[in-house]
């Protein structure tokens, strides 16, 4: 893909390790356990074995505060999933976020 080409959008919903109330959620490494959990979720025929996460749910920091982003597709793919963690962000009181990132290209 040429630079000049515009890229599609892909649709994230984030899930942040503080609370509606600002108290930084426990424990604390809450979203590497919930992307552990989500980790079988995977686009057909991507690579990774059992101990890596899913491209669909993906702990990391954004302004300082850990998150779990959490890709659109995979309403699609697994919607019982996709309410799973759409459920523990509203049962556990989370700030939560939707966004949309250039999709990139490469190995999945």
């Amino acid at each position: 893909m040429s630079e000049d080409q515009p890229r599609s959008l892909l649709r994230q919903f984030i899930i942040y390790g503080v609370t509606h109330s600002g108290q930084r959620f426990r424990p604390s490494d809450w979203a590497e356990r919930l992307a552990g959990v989500m980790s079988r979720f995977r686009p057909v025929g991507s690579r990774g074995g059992p101990l890596s996460y899913s491209p669909y749910v993906v702990p990391m920091f954004i302004d300082g505060v850990r998150c779990i982003v959490v890709d659109h597709r995979l309403r699609q793919l697994e919607p019982l999933a996709w309410n799973f963690v759409e459920e523990f962000a509203h049962d556990n009181d989370l700030r939560t976020s939707e966004r949309e990132v250039p999709e990139r290209k490469g190995p999945v």
